[in-house]
């Protein structure tokens, strides 16, 4: 029994004939009717009682029209939701970030924005380390993920697209001797201890930038893998930390913030990374929403 079948019983059964319900179906009245004797040679029932002037249904038909009305309607509705998914209005977008993507508003932003042209569409998010959430877009956990750019190369089929730019400030505990000072020269930072971010095991991290900064090989107190780790740290007086500039909007007890007096051509940079040209429905609107 296909879900034709019963579209044709309903319009018999709604016109009470079969020319008029042929002419509703735009198919001719023998096609008609051998479909619906195949339709019940296929039950093993008579669904109608026919008459040279009207058809009326039997009682099998009558138990048939109430199923056969909710099968067509729960079919229509199958329909337009996936209609409305594919076209990016229903659905779920799944987004991975790190710390510094909400600290800078960016994720933010583009959440209130998204969720103002499309407010049907759910959004998932995990706070996830940069090389975790590359793992995830590539096994299609994720469809789009805020990560810092630190000099890791994309794996392949994963494009990023930039989503922010700021410089990098220096966080320290208020009881530092530099915390004194307004601004810092690189030449303060030479002798200093320093936090750097490391997430997932990467024994680099914040490293080859840090050597460019200074100069020289920088002292590390702490390797650490998040943003609220690298703060807790360096509000503790355990050592200084390179941060970018947004994330001084994240203030904690006795943890204060201090800018370079020189322009370093340094940045900190995010990009919003997804997989390449796999994506449809929300997803794509998301996309389409950063690319815009």
């Amino acid at each position: 029994m296909e879900l034709r079948h019963l579209r044709y019983f309903l319009a018999v059964a709604d016109e009470g004939h079969f020319g008029r319900a042929a002419e509703k179906l735009h198919i001719v009245q023998p096609a008609l009717s051998a479909q619906i004797r195949a339709l019940e040679d296929e039950l093993g029932v008579t669904l109608f009682d026919r008459s040279t002037r009207k058809v009326e249904l039997s009682d099998a038909g009558r138990i048939l029209l109430i199923e056969a009305r909710r099968t067509v309607e729960q079919a229509e509705r199958a329909k337009n939701v996936m209609r409305r998914a594919a076209r990016g209005e229903t659905g779920v977008v799944r987004i991975g970030f790190v710390g510094n993507a909400v600290a800078a508003g960016r994720l933010p932003d583009d959440l209130l924005a998204f969720h103002a042209a499309w407010p049907d569409v759910a959004v998932d998010l995990h706070e996830m380390a940069p090389a975790a959430q590359l793992e995830a877009l590539l096994a299609g956990r994720l469809d789009v993920g805020y990560c810092p750019q630190l000099g890791h190369p994309l794996p392949a089929g994963l494009q990023a697209r930039p989503a922010g730019s700021w410089h990098w400030e220096v966080a320290m505990g208020g009881q530092h001797p530099l915390a004194a000072r307004r601004t810092l020269r690189v030449d303060d930072l030479r002798e200093q201890s320093f936090i750097v971010y490391a997430a997932d095991g990467d024994d680099e991290g914040q490293l080859p930038m840090l050597r460019q900064l200074l100069g020289a090989e920088p002292r590390i107190a702490y390797k650490v893998g998040s943003t609220m780790s690298v703060l807790a740290l360096a509000a503790a007086g355990l050592g200084l930390a390179l941060v970018p500039a947004p994330v001084r909007k994240m203030a904690a007890p006795n943890l204060v913030y201090r800018r370079l007096a020189e322009r370093s051509p340094l940045v900190s940079e995010l990009s919003a990374i997804s997989r390449a040209g796999e994506e449809w429905g929300a997803a794509r609107r998301y996309l389409d929403m950063l690319k815009g």
